[in-house]
This record gives structure tokens, C-alpha cells and sequence, in this order.
């Protein structure tokens, strides 16, 4: 079956609440939301540097937009229960290591209080039955394992970023177990890990792909750190796909699909800093590289292990890495080479993306 008709069937008319929805992986959910017909509602942070993707998707035409620090519970609550949404994608989040380090207060404030008031409004409300809490793969504590991480292993993380993001594990687990699933509340809860993601209009400081972009575009060396550091990377659209299929399960049967989730790559797609700079300057046509030591913490091997999710989600990634940087690199060179419009681009990358995924 097509993820394409799956996910039409189901979303069309549906009230669906993302929070963070002017960042990367918010704005290409919205996108995707509102191609399939649901009723989207967004909310989003001020301060936000990131949101250029959002607006050049003219998203404040095609959802319901508002700014709400979801920090603040108050202004939160209220805003849910104007919306009564059935489901929420909890994607707000400070998302950067490089910038936990010099934010750290910030990094924790925002990722444990803005879940924990999430978790909260939740177990008071009777209209969501579906919620998707998005965490990272850096929130298992290093291993040094070729072969994976597991849903059930350790958490953990000595870098900010990585410990709220297992914090905010633990606290969705608490309540999963303490609150949801009885009688009074069957809101499917379940956390989402996801990999490095890359994709079109990613525009973050000291993230490779759009540092390496920018660095094409104004014919400049290419800076890389840690070269032969392996990550899961996917394009955008592969973990948005998990997501999005975890909330159709766990809606319909949240007592059998509220749990952690992992979407990343198949095992041999596993790639080094090195390989991805490369893959760009392939399918860009030009560029150099050049190595710059880094002197922040960051885990030397990050490997999810997918079976859970394939076995029981019947989900799977439908690009290999290289297909993945490609179609990255194609959506940089036809909006900022061939001025194409952001919005068409994307677009037609999610119908594309829709057609070639398959469910089984």
C-alpha cells in the first residue's frame, strides 16, 4: 500500500496541533499536513533564528499560526484548549549541541519544561488522542556500539543537549505509565529518536549540510569537523514519515503503540562526515574541503537500530544516504541556483517522496 493513500485516509480533516512548527523538521511536517488535508495548527518561538523556511513556505497562508513560548504553561494551556486538537507533534525544542554548550540553562529550560508542560496539558485534556514527543538519538548514553541502539538501552549524554533530551525521555515515560492508557485517559503517548536529519532549508549555524551549502554557494572552502565521525543521516521526510505513522497506530490502539520509538537508517547506510561533504560537492559540481579540530564533546558512533519500527510500524526508509544527500543538494540548487521557489520545491519533493514510499 501506498504511504501516500495510508496517511490521506487518515489525516484529511484531522485537527492537528505541531509545536516548533518555524523550525527545520516543523516546517516540512506542516507542509506535508496540510497536502494531505488536515486542519493544521501551529505554534512557534519568537526568537527563532531558523524560520526563513517556514515563511518562504508561506505556511501563515495554509495553517493556523501563533507564537507561544511553550515554557510558559498558562499561555500554553489556553491556546490547546481554544484548538482542541485530537493529535500534537511536540517538535519545539533548543535542537543544537554546539549551542547547548554556550546556552545550557536555555537548552535544559526549553527541552524539559517545554515537554513536562506538554505532558501536563495532556493528562488534563480529554480531547487529544494521539501525541508524538520528539527526542534525538543523542539521548542514549554512548555505548561505542557498531551495531546500534535499542529502544530499551541506557540513557543518557554528558553534552546539555543530550541530557534534556533523555530527560525529556524519562518524563514522558513517567507519565505514559503513571497516567495515560486507563480509563480516564487513552492518549497514545510515544517518543520519536530520529537521526541526523538533513533535507532543504535547513539554514542552522554549525550544521553540516547548510554550513557546507553556504560555504558552495559563495565559493568558499568547506570547513568540516570531526570527518570520520559515522551518523545516521536521513532526509527529513524518513523520520516525518515515522511520525506520522506512530500517531495513525497509537490513535487508533494507544495501548499497544505508546512507547520510544527509533527512525534512522538501514544499517549499512551509516555514514561519516567526510562521505556526506563529499556527496554534496559531487552533486553540487564544485567545492574543496578542509579539516578544522573540534574542541566539543561529540558521540564518535551514532547508530539507531530500526527493527522495532519496521516490525511493528511496518515502517521503513525509503532513500539510501546517497539518494538522501542528492535530493538535499537538488532542493539547494534549484532555489538558491535556478531560483526556483522554496514552496514548489518542497512540494513537489513530498508528492515525489508520498509516490515512491511504500507500507506493508
Amino acid at each position: 500500500m501506498e504511504v501516500r493513500l495510508l496517511l490521506s485516509n487518515f489525516y484529511k480533516n484531522k485537527k492537528i496541533l505541531i509545536t516548533g512548527v518555524t523550525g527545520f523538521k516543523g516546517s516540512w511536517l506542516a507542509s506535508w499536513l496540510s497536502i494531505l488535508g488536515a486542519k493544521v495548527y501551529g505554534i512557534g518561538y519568537q526568537p527563532n533564528q531558523n524560520k526563513k523556511l517556514f515563511y518562504d513556505l508561506r505556511l501563515t497562508k495554509k495553517i493556523n499560526f501563533s507564537f507561544v513560548d511553550v515554557r510558559d504553561y498558562k499561555k500554553l494551556n489556553q491556546k490547546i484548549k481554544r484548538i482542541k486538537p485530537s493529535i500534537i507533534f511536540h517538535l519545539a525544542a533548543q535542537p543544537l549541541i554546539y549551542e547547548s554548550y554556550k546556552k545550557p540553562y536555555l537548552t535544559f529550560d526549553i527541552n524539559i519544561n517545554g515537554t513536562l508542560n506538554i505532558m501536563e496539558i495532556i493528562r488534563k485534556s480529554k480531547f487529544i488522542k494521539s501525541a508524538i514527543i520528539v527526542t534525538s538519538d543523542k539521548c542514549y548514553e554512548s555505548n561505542n556500539s557498531t551495531k546500534g541502539f535499542k529502544e530499551g538501552d541506557r540513557l543518557g549524554g554528558i553534552d546539555p543537549y543530550s541530557a534534556s533530551k533523555a530527560s525529556a525521555e524519562l518524563i514522558t515515560r513517567a507519565y505514559n505509565k503513571s497516567f495515560f492508557g486507563n480509563r480516564k485517559n487513552k492518549c497514545g503517548v510515544s517518543t520519536g529518536r530520529a537521526g541526523n536529519v538533513i533535507g532543504g532549508g535547513d539554514w542552522s549555524k554549525n550544521r553540516l549540510i547548510p554550513d557546507t551549502i553556504i560555504s558552495l554557494k559563495n565559493k568558499k572552502k568547506i570547513i568540516i569537523r570531526n570527518p570520520n565521525f559515522n551518523r545516521p543521516w536521513q532526509h527529513v521526510l524518513e523520520p516525518l514519515k515515522g511520525y506520522l505513522i506512530l500517531a495513525l497506530r497509537q490513535y487508533n490502539n494507544p495501548k499497544k503503540f505508546s512507547s520510544a520509538w527509533n527512525f534512522g537508517t538501514k544499517p549499512n547506510n551509516v555514514t561519516s562526515v567526510k562521505k556526506i561533504a563529499e556527496y554534496i560537492i559531487k552533486f553540487w559540481g564544485s567545492g574543496n574541503l578542509k579539516v578544522k579540530k573540534n574542541k566539543i564533546y561529540e558521540q564518535t558512533n551514532l547508530q539507531l537500530n530500526i527493527k522495532k519500527s519496521q516490525k511493528k510500524l511496518k515502517w521503513s526508509p525509503t532513500y539510501n544516504i546517497k539518494e538522501s544527500v542528492k535530493l538535499t543538494t537538488d532542493w539547494y540548487k534549484e532555489v538558491l541556483i535556478f531560483k526556483k521557489s522554496s514552496e514548489k520545491v518542497t512540494y513537489n519533493q513530498i508528492i515525489k517522496y508520498m509516490y515512491d514510499s511504500k507500507i506493508n
